[in-house]
Parts: structure tokens; C-alpha cells; sequence
């Protein structure tokens, strides 16, 4: 199980970069080059982040990112959540159906516990926190 997959990190490294380039504007060569990130890959990732408002396009000469908010305002759990849904660590599936014990699991129980912790902890990380 991974808990970022690669879009979560390529999302997060892009994040990063720009939050590194105070308002200023950055080219999808620049941030191909400087992360190493494939550009097809990459374009996806920032048209949805550009989508959810995470970051904000801007085209014409001299266009490319930046961030929509400052990146204390940008949080690792929304990132995984935009790329990868809620986090599950268990859907208590079998056989393709949902498991009929599924109110009465003592695992189910457990996990969830464990889910709500990794949630908070991850609630904890912004992209701010990353970059000090």
C-alpha cells in the first residue's frame, strides 16, 4: 500500500517549486527541467491542480503557474484527496460485495481508528511546513 502515489508527489514536488518562486510566475519547462517530472504527466497534474484553485495558469509570453494561495493555505491531505479521493486504508469489500458484518468488524474498528489518525496527522502538513 502507498499512501502518496505519483501524482500526490509529483503534485506536491510542483507545489513545492512554485511556492519556492514567490509570485512570480513559472514555465512548464523550467518546472520539467528543475523536477525531472515527465511533461505530459506534469501538465495533467497542474491543469487539475489549476482546476481545484490550488494554482492559477497564466498564458501568453511569459505565462505558466504559480500558486492561487499562500502555501501555509495548502495542505497535504487536500492534495491526496484531489488526487487519490478519501483516504481508506480498508473498503471491507469481499468478493465484490461489501462485507456483511461490516457494523460488528472489531477490525473495521481499528482501522478506522487508524485512518482518523493518519487524517489528523496529515492535516498537520502544509506545503509551508515542507519547505522550512
Amino acid at each position: 500500500m502507498k499512501l502518496l502515489t505519483r501524482n500526490t508527489d509529483y503534485a506536491v514536488r510542483a507545489i513545492c517549486y512554485l511556492a519556492g518562486h514567490d509570485k512570480e510566475v513559472v514555465a512548464v519547462p523550467e518546472l520539467v527541467k528543475a523536477l525531472k517530472i515527465p511533461k505530459p504527466f506534469l501538465r495533467k497534474i497542474l491543469q487539475v491542480l489549476n482546476k481545484e484553485g490550488v494554482i492559477r495558469s497564466q498564458k501568453g509570453i511569459g505565462g505558466g503557474f504559480l500558486l492561487a494561495k499562500p502555501a501555509g493555505k495548502i495542505f497535504l491531505v487536500d492534495l491526496i484527496r484531489i488526487f487519490q479521493g478519501p483516504i481508506k486504508l480498508n473498503e471491507c469489500i469481499l468478493q465484490k460485495k461489501i462485507c456483511p458484518n461490516i457494523r460488528a468488524c472489531p477490525l473495521k474498528k481499528k482501522i478506522a481508528s487508524i485512518e482518523q489518525h493518519v487524517t489528523k496527522e496529515l492535516n498537520a502538513i502544509t506545503i509551508g511546513s515542507l519547505l522550512r
